[in-house]
């Protein structure tokens, strides 16, 4: 098994009704392609031997007996082939005729699939012709001569890879995937892990979307990949016309998909290792207490070169519709639960520490839709700069202006006499920018706005961020405390895109100028001394650039994967932007300072969960402060002491 992926393909051959020696000549041709592509799993459509479109000719012997000739070459020539193919065509069995799957691999078959639910309405007449699947598995009898050995006929079964035992594979045909309670509810229950199926879906207006939705929706519901090929091209056009769209989902995802009319493969790779770690992390996801039958199939699944589309900000929907959608529900999300935070204390003012980085920046904005939404005059909101040593004119000229924008009541208070005073007090020499110089800051800086609250009867109001939760860039019982964090479950990326979003979208001019140079400010904590009135301490010189760091951390949290596959995945998804050296680098430091830093972590205050992904000790990540990095560590050296072989070989096979 590598890392769980396994290229896949579902293949429309242009076929010519009723002629089997075309059909079967085409299909063993996309078969040929595919397998010179690496793939491993191919589907094609429903009753693709002869044509679904057939009508009465289903009921001719001649043709009947060609499409069984016609699978034997199949056959055949799958023995010279590497991979698993399925193909769709009319079988007779005990004096019954059935429309049915046939899985085909290594000069064998390994199993036949008979369609469970037969449309008998509009230009579909199925029932006419073939007989629904039984309850029942049977062996075929009768047909062993006709296909040189006995061979398992049943809906309920399960081919499985022995070289990859996550791979299991359910089959369904058709409208079997339109009806209440589809045959493949049962097939992943019973351990599929993919679902093929082959169809023979008509073109209609609207029909496309609905067709995807239901591919789509099946295998988010399953924790699944969903392989749909259609037929397409060649079949009769008497009364409907047949598209050819094909659909590959994963776990509610469109992987890949093929424009309606098309002929030809599509193919992507499916990752089985993520479904499993979905499956594992639902304890609603209930396996039934009787397994079907399996079939394994040998088939040697190593380092194949990715096509599917990384995204590199997984945090960050990639279509800027849905992003702009998102960030609406992420802000109103945020908001309500400071609403129901602030209505459950009776605090009449919610004071914020604000700077003029990206992040006070957020938790003002969001603080703002609250007291909207409670009905609250704004100048409830106390926002507190507090400048010091590395305070730059540009960040605090910015804080007071967005406050001045947004109606919060302002106040500052410079930090510098009192935090010389603790110098003096424990001894530190000012002129020394080591930890001690930069936490003392902070945590005077916190002291600050925990004493306003308590004086104004508030609450202190939240700003880091889940990026810097994850690394530990957070000061203890500094700014890695308050009453409420609105932005705990906000990674950096997204911080970004949402004050983005305000900007454009809801800021008045005045504000939206404040913002967009709040978004173009470098990100920093502004603890030492500028440099020429400038910022000198820039975060992502120092811990890495946040957009690496939060592709790990998805990765790591939503999925448990390690840091070879992790680091595989960055390479597609940042390719052009970073080498393997720099992604290894800064993926060192993640893991070191992730398990480090737990114990800070451990005590947050509460916040709301806003994604799939949180830190909460009280939710998401409920780990040890002391648990060992050793076995990811080792991982992460075993990348490096293969430097060159490793870099050079995956960095080639992903151009």
């Amino acid at each position: 098994m590598y890392q769980g992926f396994v290229k896949v393909a579902t293949a429309t051959p242009k076929v010519v009704v009723a002629d089997v020696a075309s059909n079967v000549k085409e299909i063993i041709t996309m078969m040929k392609k595919a397998a010179a592509e690496d793939v491993k799993v191919t589907v094609f459509p429903e009753l693709c031997i002869t044509g679904y479109s057939c009508g009465e000719l289903f009921f001719q012997q001649s043709l009947l007996t060609a499409a069984e000739k016609g699978l034997k070459q199949i056959v055949n020539a799958s023995a010279k082939l590497d991979g698993l193919f399925f193909v769709g065509m009319p079988l007779t069995v005990n004096q019954k005729l059935y429309n049915v799957a046939v899985a085909v691999s290594e000069g064998e078959i390994l199993g036949i699939v008979p369609k469970s639910y037969l449309p008998n309405y509009g230009e579909f007449y199925e029932a006419r012709y073939f007989t629904p699947a039984g309850d029942e598995m049977e062996l075929a009898e009768g047909i062993e001569h006709r296909f040189g050995g006995s061979v398992t006929i049943a809906r309920e079964l399960i081919f499985q890879a022995e070289q990859m035992p996550d791979l299991c594979i359910g089959v369904e045909i058709c409208e079997d995937l339109w009806v209440p309670n589809p045959p493949s509810n049962e097939l992943a229950r019973n351990g599929a892990t993919v679902i093929v199926n082959l169809s023979a879906s008509d073109a209609i207006t609207g029909k496309a979307q609905y067709r995807r939705n239901l591919v789509t929706s099946q295998s988010a519901r399953l924790n699944c990949a969903y392989l749909y090929a259609s037929a397409g091209n060649g079949e009769s056009t008497m009364d409907v016309v047949y598209c050819g769209h094909s659909i590959i989902a994963e776990n509610g995802r469109v992987l890949a998909e093929s424009p309606q009319f098309y002929e030809g493969l599509t193919i992507t790779e499916i990752d089985v290792e993520r479904l499993m770690m979905e499956r594992r992390r639902k304890n609603t996801f209930t396996m039934a207490s009787e397994w079907y039958t399996e079939f394994s199939i040998k088939r040697p699944i190593g380092a194949i070169h990715l096509t599917r589309k990384v995204n590199p900000m997984p945090f960050v929907p990639s279509d800027p519709a849905t992003r702009k959608e998102r960030c609406e529900e992420i802000f109103e999300i945020q908001a309500r639960g400071l609403v129901k935070r602030l209505e459950h204390t009776h605090c009449k003012t919610a004071v914020i520490g604000i700077s003029g980085g990206l992040d006070s920046t957020l938790a003002l904005l969001v603080t703002a839709r609250a007291y909207d939404i409670l009905g609250m005059d704004r100048s409830g909101i106390l926002a507190v700069t507090m400048p010091g040593f590395g305070t730059t004119d540009r960040t605090y000229d910015n804080a007071v202006s967005m406050v001045k924008c947004v109606g919060a009541t302002l106040k500052e208070v410079s930090i510098v006499k009192a935090v010389r005073q603790h110098f003096a007090d424990i001894g530190q020499d000012e002129s020394v920018h080591d930890v001690t110089y930069e936490n003392c800051q902070a945590r005077e800086r916190t002291q600050i706005l925990m004493d306003f609250a308590n004086k104004e009867n508030g609450m202190v109001i939240g700003t880091g961020d889940m990026s810097e939760l994850a690394l530990g860039w957070a000061t203890y019982n500094g700014d890695h405390m308050s009453m409420y964090g609105v932005n705990v479950s906000i990674p950096k990326t997204l911080v970004r895109h949402l004050v983005s979003y305000y900007a454009e979208d809801l800021a008045q001019e005045a504000l939206k100028a404040v913002l967009l140079d709040v978004l173009d400010t470098p990100v920093s904590p502004e603890l030492l001394p500028p440099e020429d009135g400038k910022i000198s301490q820039k975060t992502e010189d120092i811990v890495g650039p946040y957009e690496l760091h939060d592709f790990v951390l998805y990765y790591v949290l939503r999925f448990g994967f390690s840091p070879k596959k992790i680091y595989r995945l960055a390479i597609a998804a940042f390719r052009g932007t970073y080498d393997g050296k720099t992604i290894l680098k800064w993926m060192k430091t993640f893991y070191r300072r992730f398990f480090s830093q737990q114990f800070k972590r451990s005590c947050l205050p509460d916040g709301p969960k806003v994604g799939t992904v949180s830190v909460s000790p009280r939710g998401d990540l409920r780990m040890p402060s002391d648990a060992s990095a050793a076995v990811w560590q080792k991982e992460l050296e075993e990348i490096e002491s293969a430097a060159k072989v490793w870099f050079d070989e995956v960095e080639e096979s992903e151009e």
